[in-house]
């Protein structure tokens, strides 16, 4: 890698890490010169505009998290795709949870209403692989006969989403225990019901 990748590859971290506090909102070049150890115009020659350095951080985050979520859930080698759902459920909470504010992706909604905004295309983009990835585990496991033939695997992964979200709610109201208890009761719950 290069001088200007190596720069470039800082810049998307410490813009990265601001937003994972702040929300993608906060991010301006004159903030994340300061944060880099930059000038304003070398990090603007990176990226020329607002938009495209919170794109670049929005591919940084899908990067990251498929990098922290998705791959060590297949690099575990699980015995069997219900073992693998719980090990994405682990590390996606993980995922959020190691954020000093909350998870930037659920922020950015909050942020971004309109659906031609490019950021919002973005994060629509990376919620729906996500949620088409999660979806084709579930169907692995129906055709595998770990889940009933009959789940609807959209509502699945609707209900899977709807634990995630419910915990995230909690844990920022100080109703969810720093062992997630009611997340996995949820998780445990969920995936009894879709055994055979």
């Amino acid at each position: 890698m290069g001088k200007r990748e190596l720069t470039r590859e800082h810049i998307l971290k410490t813009a990265f890490d601001i937003a994972s506090v702040d929300g993608f909102d906060s991010l301006t070049i004159g903030q994340l010169a300061k944060a880099s150890g930059m000038s304003k115009s070398g990090l603007f020659s990176h990226f020329n505009a607002k938009e495209n350095l919170q794109l670049a951080v929005l591919e940084y985050a899908g990067e990251q998290f498929v990098a922290r979520v998705i791959q060590p859930a297949r690099q575990a080698t699980p015995e069997s795709i219900e073992q693998k759902i719980r090990l994405l459920c682990q590390y996606w909470l993980a995922w959020n949870n190691s954020f000093q504010g909350s998870c930037m992706f659920l922020d950015a909604w909050k942020d971004k209403q309109e659906t031609h905004d490019v950021i919002q295309q973005g994060l629509i983009g990376l919620t729906r692989r996500w949620l088409d990835y999660l979806q084709r585990q579930i169907e692995k496991a129906i055709v595998r006969g770990e889940f009933s033939p009959d789940l609807d695997s959209w509502q699945c992964v609707y209900r899977l989403y709807g634990v995630y979200l419910s915990s995230h709610l909690f844990r920022s109201l100080d109703l969810e225990c720093g062992e997630h208890r009611r997340f996995w009761l949820g998780i445990d719950e969920l995936l009894a019901s879709w055994r055979k």
